[in-house]
């Protein structure tokens, strides 16, 4: 029998993040867009949730507890309800801090890991996306070149997020016709850091571009060591991530205008009696559940150890587009004060289409 429904402690932490997201992240949203910023406070009161200390294993100085694909999608979906642009923020720590655990060598974890489970805030980032529409990350540009024992390497990326804090980068490149992940100090010489990136949503998330200008690294900076790394199954916790953010996000949406719909009088009748609007608020409710369950399906294939990378790409693929389809629906139910900035709908909508396009027009 195939039960969805949550364990006790999943409730437990889901009604947790529930209730940071609405205290904590919700009343933030909106300056932090309007300025561009993500406040210190913000990653630090993040930072004390544990959320990426807690699942790295105690020999580093972790909490030990084993990762659950399931649970942490649960936990994003309620920050990304809070707001998407924070979500990832808070989670971005985790990202950098999993591909080593998953994927480190004995000495890659032990000189990376500790610092993720102090006090003080600490983060690395992934720089995946490369500049351009037609982005593919089968077909990379930038490049990896064997010297020596080591490496070096060349070409752009953008939408690094947390770029101006990150002490390290994971740079995805083409390595002899394979792809591989390099551990990269931001101070390695010939990587120079942008400026904060001008993004139509997202605003308060801080991106930056990379560009290496033949970065030479040693043979340690190679994720996995001599025997590389599976640098598809990165991807797969990426996409299978940003599924569950728009899940979260179309999940706000609908949470505001239901109740919008029931209040707003047009012709001495709330507009959610009028059937086009009832219709369209169900047709909505819908693909949020249905782009839940497929992110929970990549999830659930993560958490077994199944190739999951067919389940990633739909989910991340569905979600992108229905995301899109209920912000665009949502600012129509809002009408005229769907463009106004005292409702977030505008903001989200600039959210949604701005996580589906994050990988260009080509992502398989």
């Amino acid at each position: 029998m195939i039960s969805f429904e949550l364990t006790e402690e999943q409730e437990l932490v889901r009604d947790a993040m529930r209730n940071f997201a609405a205290e904590a992240m919700r009343p933030l949203a909106r300056e932090c867009d309007e300025t561009e910023s993500l406040p210190d406070a913000f990653l630090h009161q993040v930072w004390e949730l544990g959320l990426t200390s807690t699942q790295i294993p105690e020999v580093y100085g972790g909490g030990g507890e084993e990762r659950s694909p399931v649970t942490n999608a649960i936990v994003l979906e309620e920050l990304a309800h809070g707001d998407a642009a924070l979500a990832i923020a808070a989670v971005a720590p985790s990202l950098f801090a999993n591909a080593l655990v998953d994927h480190g060598t004995e000495e890659q974890k032990q000189a990376h890991l500790p610092a993720f489970c102090g006090d003080a805030y600490h983060t690395g980032s992934l720089a995946l996306i490369e500049p351009g529409a037609l982005f593919d990350p089968r077909r990379l540009r930038t490049v990896a070149e064997p010297k020596g024992q080591g490496f070096v390497l060349s070409g752009a990326k953008s939408f690094v997020p947390l770029g101006d804090r990150a002490s390290h980068f994971l740079v995805i490149a083409r390595n002899n016709g394979d792809t591989d992940a390099f551990i990269v100090p931001r101070d390695a010489r010939g990587l120079r850091i942008s400026e904060t990136e001008k993004n139509l949503g997202l605003r308060a998330l801080p991106t930056h571009g990379l560009e290496l200008e033949r970065v030479e690294v040693g043979p340690e900076s190679r994720l996995g060591g001599n025997d590389g790394c599976n640098v598809r199954r990165l991807l797969d916790n990426s996409r299978a991530a940003l599924a569950v953010v728009m899940v979260g996000l179309s999940r706000a949406v609908l949470e505001y205008c239901v109740p919008y719909a029931k209040d707003r009088e047009a012709f001495d009748e709330p507009i959610a009696k009028k059937q086009a609007i009832a219709f369209l608020l169900a047709e909505m409710h819908i693909e949020v559940e249905s782009s839940r369950w497929l992110a929970w399906q990549a999830a659930s294939h993560l958490e077994k150890g199944h190739a999951v990378t067919r389940s990633a790409h739909m989910a991340y693929r569905y979600a992108s587009e229905k995301s899109m389809w209920v912000a665009d629906n949502g600012v129509q139910v809002l009408g005229g004060h769907g463009f106004i900035r005292e409702h977030p709908v505008e903001l989200w909508f600039r959210h949604a289409r701005t996580l589906g396009v994050l990988e260009g027009t080509v992502a398989l």
